[in-house]
């Protein structure tokens, strides 16, 4: 069947990208298959293959590719729908797996009704290049962490130690207090750490402009206390447009931090966060959250919720009330951001003493 796209009449297309060739699977209204083949995940092999054709709806699963294959898409005139891969459990979980079969679902999917895909808004090119900054300078510190301690295994494996040392400092330190044996062996590394230290620090500078100049909005977010310029540019960058939630609280659960529900009859169990989302900026608002209900943290209407959640008996009570304090967090810097307020670290705290005064 290699009739073209571009006749009479709404197409539906799935779109099972992989990361050399992409499948295509075309239907028309009635669910007929008008075409399918495989096309060249690449630029060129895309815009060759959908220029001109007559609007189509074109549906994908978000992952690697989507971002710049849907921006594409949208510019050629096409209707976009990216899937959110948790609905498609009709396509995870098929016992006849195939590129073309996941396509056609999609496809089919797509067809019948958008609303069960769960549909994803891409990123822009704008929040990507944030985000690649973003990840950057989080491997980097990952592998400065991987290269200390792998530096102290070492060292403890020889029967000595070195000293305590923050992170940054670690190098200027400890080199000295390597056994001699082993200094030609760690020499190699302590010199990568010197590298790794001062592109971190780079990163770090490009990340504060970044935040001032494309992302004003992170000024305001920053004013929460344990948020700084890396967790309010990843945050920013993630929600981008704060106006396509209804409520600020919808945000916590767009980051997977609302509970799992599996409700039955009288059954309603206490399950664990979905961890839908972005996962880095949910760990970026986590590391924030301990910040908040740690011993530096200062005294705010956050820290107080956290701390009482945390009093409660019960096993993981402190885990739970970390990721409890990171929720609301997100909802609080939705918010702030939305209406552009000051933030007042003890707002509630203020009303119902003023409350409590009253009555």
């Amino acid at each position: 069947m290699d009739q073209s796209i571009s006749e009479s009449g709404k197409r539906f297309v799935g779109l099972d990208v992989g990361d050399r060739w992409s499948h295509v699977y075309v239907t028309d209204e009635q669910g007929e298959v008008v075409e399918e083949g495989r096309v060249r995940t690449t630029p060129e092999a895309l815009r060759e293959r959908f220029e001109g054709r007559a609007r189509m709806r074109v549906v994908m699963e978000a992952g690697t590719h989507s971002p710049w294959m849907s921006r594409l898409l949208s510019e050629l005139g096409h209707e976009v729908v990216v899937a959110n891969p948790r609905q498609l459990g009709l396509i995870s979980s098929n016992d006849s797996k195939s590129d073309r079969i996941d396509a056609e679902l999609l496809c089919r999917l797509g067809r019948v009704d958008v609303g069960l895909l769960r549909p994803i808004e891409p990123r822009s090119a704008r929040a990507m290049a944030a985000r690649a900054l973003l990840r950057s300078r989080d491997v980097a510190v990952r592998t400065r962490t991987t290269l200390i301690n792998h530096i102290r295994g070492l060292v403890k494996a020889s029967g000595a130690r070195l000293p305590r040392s923050s992170t940054p400092a670690f190098a200027k330190k400890t080199q000295t207090a390597v056994p001699e044996e082993l200094q030609s062996v760690v020499a190699p590394l302590y010199e990568l750490l010197a590298q790794i230290n001062q592109a971190i620090g780079d990163y770090d500078r490009a990340i504060e402009r970044e935040g001032q100049q494309a992302w004003p909005a992170t000024e305001i977010v920053r004013q929460v206390a344990g948020v700084g310029p890396v967790t309010a540019l990843a945050f920013v960058a993630c929600v981008e447009r704060p106006e396509r939630f209804a409520s600020s609280r919808a945000v916590g659960s767009y980051l997977g931090m609302r509970p799992r529900r599996d409700q039955s009859g009288a059954r309603d169990p206490q399950l664990r966060i979905t961890k839908a989302g972005d996962p880095f900026v949910r760990r970026l608002l986590i590391l924030s959250s301990q910040y908040i209900l740690g011993p530096h943290g200062p005294d705010t209407d956050l820290r107080r919720f956290g701390q009482r959640l945390t009093a409660r008996a019960g096993k993981g009570a402190k885990r739970r009330a970390v990721v409890a304090v990171a929720r609301k967090l997100a909802v609080l810097l939705h918010r702030l951001w939305v209406t552009g307020e000051v933030y007042e670290p003890l707002r509630q705290a203020t009303r119902s003493g003023a409350v409590e005064q009253a009555a």
